[in-house]
């Protein structure tokens, strides 16, 4: 599912004023300001907000929110088992019992300005097979990372490095030229990028 408009959603907790925008016609020339009711895109703390207003609608349901991963929420009720997982605007729904899930997305349809995406395919670069298993898949997002840094042709290896190889400051560049080639190979944003997968 997804949450349009998320950000419009978050009550302050303190006091904001906004100038008022310049193509607002003012009869006598006066600066007037307003002060919000409610939280608005630009703000430093509308995401915080967002995610408070979601915590707390979502609690009110019966969902409890993982310890570990804030962004998490997991809903017992009886044998039935629902987890919700929020990234920023994006809401994934998991559970085997479809009388849930069609009560979970009124409660939150009811709450919140919601849009209905159906069965999910993909989430955050990670491809869902559904078979007799829930299979997770992060092809597109290797071939993304490996296009990206231009070694889609390289030769897979299970480690490219092999068990014994030692490093040292002889293979550090030893000049200008070779740091400036150096600088062409961003092993560091490689090595990262490979090990969010």
């Amino acid at each position: 599912m997804d949450v349009k408009t998320p950000f419009l959603n978050g009550e302050l907790e303190e006091k904001v004023y906004m100038k008022q925008p310049e193509e607002f016609p003012c009869s006598d020339g006066e600066q007037l300001v307003f002060k919000l009711k409610k939280s608005i895109y630009g703000l430093k703390q509308a995401s915080r907000q967002w995610y408070l207003k979601f915590y707390n609608v979502n609690s009110l349901f019966g969902f409890e929110e993982n310890v570990m991963d804030q962004c998490i929420y997991l809903k017992v009720s009886e044998s039935k088992v629902c987890f919700l997982v929020l990234y920023v605007d994006d809401i994934l729904l998991a559970t085997k019992d479809k009388g849930l899930l069609h009560e979970v997305k009124q409660f939150i349809s009811k709450n919140f300005d919601m849009k209905d995406m159906g069965e999910a395919s993909y989430v955050i670069d990670i491809k869902i097979h559904i078979r007799d298993i829930l299979c997770l898949s992060q092809e597109t997002y290797v071939n993304k990372v490996l296009e990206r840094f231009r070694i889609k042709d390289c030769s897979p290896s299970v480690s490219p490095i092999m068990k014994g190889d030692r490093f040292n400051l002889n293979q550090c560049p030893k000049n200008d030229l070779e740091r400036e080639q150096m600088k062409n190979i961003p092993y560091a944003s490689t090595v990262g990028s490979m090990m969010y997968a």
